[in-house]
């Protein structure tokens, strides 16, 4: 167990010599009101510099990263970000130059911009992509907006956005935050979309619909055509959560399938780890005549072969000051252009056939409610566990920390009993992959609820209150 600051302060101990005052007491009084002045100096730890650096670079080294550990967190795509995309975005041009700076002074920024949004326009069959949004969530809130102003100058009252009740917890969330209402259709037995709850659903004052395609369950929806088709006859937008587009590079894009608006995790898909909140972002792309309605300025290319900033023509405004989070704009190209078209689309086979390579030789341990094809990622449950062995999926979660795994997704998607939702990614070995295998086979066939009750025990912070934890988190050291 690794000691804190205080804990290792010895009174008297330097880490630093700063130089004496050269400020005048009498000018501290009259600059700090007596009220504002400490009466003794505060009670800081006392370390030297060595005894400070060792201290949090072994703090450092019981983290779990990307680059130490596998992250099998489904819907999260965690994987790798090779280096050479962090070398483009350190590059002093990207790092030093000035959001404000004239387009003249900011032409290979902008031209990295534009070519992105033509990428990404490619990559999901879009007419037009905003990088302003600044992950997935802000994406999907940036899209209904979108939505919103189109249907308004058009004098039409939709009112309802649809989302199926596998989508992610922020698509419900982002149409309430639009001020939309929102109604949840079920999926059928085989994990689709429920065509008969959606017939029933829509009508004149349907908006748009929400999908994740593959879902949050990790497959494909079959009847994607045909749900499009219901859509779009009442009048209404098809709306594509890009969150598992790392299962389609080059394979399929949402345009093609009858996608109108679409938002894209670079910070999943495109290669920016996003572990600790950030950082993100979640382009948005359109189609046809919803293109002028996006966020802006975007980057464009003029005759004499310059880049600008241009407003598009009924924007709806700005989502975030300046052009978006730019450093993972320079990653995700640098990722692009690396693979390119071909090296993309090998990217999301090997994603999908990593994810059925665990999911068969898991299915027998773990209940397997949607036994299909999968594609990127899939969703067990620890259901027989539970009733079996009294063994919850927090615990199956537990017990792979104290097996040197990260756990996955647990508890979503909502609709799957004790679910354990697992992406592999691309960037795993077969080794790495059948270690992490052969751990959750050890829970599941030797592992009781008592044995478990205690994990993880090998690490700095043992079996937590959950929720107590959540609620009231002691966030100071108590002297």
């Amino acid at each position: 167990m690794e000691k804190t600051v205080f804990e290792k302060s010895r009174p008297g101990r330097l880490g630093v010599m700063p130089p004496e005052s050269d400020c005048p007491e009498a000018n501290i009084a009259e600059l700090i009101p007596e009220d504002m002045r400490r009466g003794e100096a505060p009670p800081l730890p006392e370390l030297s510099e060595c005894d400070v650096m060792r201290h949090f670079v072994n703090l450092s080294q019981k983290n779990y990263s990307v680059d130490t550990h596998f992250y099998p967190l489904g819907s999260c795509t965690m994987k790798y970000n090779p280096r050479r995309n962090e070398k483009a975005a350190s590059l002093p041009g990207f790092t030093d130059i000035h959001p404000l700076s004239e387009d003249k002074d900011a032409q290979g920024s902008l031209e990295v911009m534009h070519e992105l949004q033509n990428a990404l326009a490619e990559i999901t069959g879009m007419d037009a992509i905003s990088l302003q949004p600044a992950a997935g969530a802000h994406g999907e809130v940036t899209s209904l907006f979108t939505v919103s102003r189109y249907f308004h100058d058009l004098g039409e009252d939709r009112n309802i956005i649809i989302v199926p009740d596998s989508s992610h917890g922020t698509n419900p969330a982002s149409a309430a935050l639009a001020g939309f209402k929102v109604v949840t259709i079920p999926s059928d037995a085989d994990g689709s979309v429920d065509l008969k709850a959606l017939k029933e659903a829509v009508n004149e004052h349907t908006a748009c619909l929400m999908l994740t395609n593959p879902s949050t369950l990790g497959l494909f929806e079959a009847h994607i055509s045909e749900i499009c088709r219901i859509i779009h006859e009442a009048g209404a937008l098809m709306y594509y959560d890009g969150a598992n587009m790392n299962a389609l590079m080059g394979i399929a894009r949402p345009g093609d399938m009858g996608f109108d608006l679409v938002h894209i995790n670079l910070h999943k898909t495109f290669s920016t780890p996003h572990g600790g909140g950030g950082p993100g972002s979640g382009p948005v792309g359109a189609k046809g005549r919803l293109a002028a309605y996006l966020p802006g300025p975007r980057a464009v290319k003029a005759e004499d072969g310059s880049y600008r900033l241009q407003r598009a023509e009924k924007t709806i405004g700005r989502v975030k000051m300046f052009w978006g989070n730019f450093l993972v704009i320079v990653k995700a190209l640098a990722y692009i252009r690396t693979l390119g078209g071909a090296g993309l689309k090998r990217a999301s086979q090997a994603a999908v056939m990593a994810a059925n390579y665990m999911r068969v030789r898991l299915k027998e341990a773990y209940h397997l409610p949607y036994d299909r094809m999968c594609m990127h990622e899939f969703v067990l449950s620890a259901d027989r566990l539970k009733k079996e062995k009294h063994i919850h999926a927090l615990d199956v979660a537990k017990g792979l920390l104290d097996r040197g795994f990260h756990a996955p997704t647990i508890y979503f998607p909502l609709i799957v009993e004790e679910a354990l939702m697992i992406e592999p990614t691309e960037t795993e070995s077969l080794e790495t992959m059948d270690a992490f295998i052969e751990a959750m086979l050890d829970i599941a066939e030797n592992e009781s609820s008592e044995s478990l009750a205690k994990a993880p025990e090998t690490l700095p912070v043992t079996r937590l209150d959950e929720t107590k934890a959540a609620r009231k988190p002691v966030l100071q050291w108590p002297q």
